[in-house]
């Protein structure tokens, strides 16, 4: 089953994300300051609990992840949560070194790069994820998606875990 996860472009857990258990519902702290900072550690932490996020009006658009194994589907749930509502939601464009195809058209489907601008891009880390495929590299850039934020839509790319 593909994975959903909201991350913002920042490092760090968002303000929805809690790390251990509340000691009681009227206990209103938080859970930083309830917890030993050894809570943290993944041993130590048998689980995380996830809250509702629930946007302020005012908040950035955020980035959604759809995490999965290849053949589960996380390609055709991006598209179809696009589809479904194409003014909400938008997918970054990728950067690949491989040569751009007669059809396609620079900023399209791809940002065409040479493979030195990729790995340099990769080093600046200004690329949030990227991969090798049949000898060509393939990335999601930072910029990409911010482009997609600033635009006021909320971004959607898939992954496949390596």
């Amino acid at each position: 089953f593909p994975i959903l996860m909201s991350l913002p472009l920042t490092a760090g857990f968002r303000r929805s994300m809690r790390l251990c258990r509340r000691k009681s519902r009227t206990n209103q702290q938080s859970c930083y300051s309830q917890c030993p900072s050894s809570c943290y550690s993944t041993l130590a932490a048998p689980y995380e609990e996830v809250v509702r996020y629930q946007r302020h009006p005012t908040d950035r658009k955020r980035l959604i992840i759809l995490v999965g194994p290849s053949g589960v589907g996380v390609n055709e749930l991006r598209r179809r949560l696009i589809a479904s509502n194409p003014r909400e939601f938008r997918s970054a464009i990728p950067h690949t070194t491989r040569v751009q195809k007669s059809y396609e058209m620079n900023g399209r489907e791809y940002h065409y790069v040479s493979k030195e601008t990729f790995e340099n891009m990769v080093y600046s880390h200004r690329m949030l994820e990227y991969g090798e495929y049949k000898g060509y590299l393939y990335g999601t850039s930072i910029d990409a998606v911010r482009t997609v934020l600033d635009e006021g839509k909320i971004c959607v790319i898939d992954l496949e875990p390596q």
